[in-house]
């Protein structure tokens, strides 16, 4: 049977269609991919961050020394956890910051801090 033209596409003619679709579409799955992952990481590293706070809050409010404060919120945080300590009359504000990323990823940029304040028993 003859074919005649305008008929359909010709098969020949899109071969490598799917291929250069892939190729064009790849990049965008594998975006979307590690956007969602960093959020993901960083939501994780915003709760630790501030369950590390509450803990070193809660052991200077009970009248424990820096170095155990210190070891509360690396245990509860991490072992990469930066803390500052702002004591105000009877108040006390511990505030931590951590990297959203471990391992090799951890020098990155991206950080989570957490806070949190308690009363000074006396």
């Amino acid at each position: 049977m003859a074919r005649h033209r305008g008929a359909g596409p010709d098969p020949a003619s899109e071969r490598g269609s799917a291929t250069a679709e892939l190729a064009v579409g790849l990049p965008v799955v594998v975006l979307l991919l590690v956007a969602v992952l960093t959020l993901t990481a960083a939501s994780t590293a915003q709760m630790r961050a501030l369950d590390a706070a509450r803990a070193g809050a809660r052991a200077l409010a009970i009248g424990e020394d820096d170095a155990a404060v210190h070891q509360a919120v690396a245990r509860v945080g991490g072992d990469d956890v930066e803390l500052a300590v702002r004591r105000d009359g009877s108040w006390v504000t511990v505030t931590v910051t951590r990297p959203v990323a471990g391992g090799w990823l951890s020098g990155a940029p991206l950080r989570a801090t957490g806070e949190a304040a308690a009363w000074v028993e006396p």
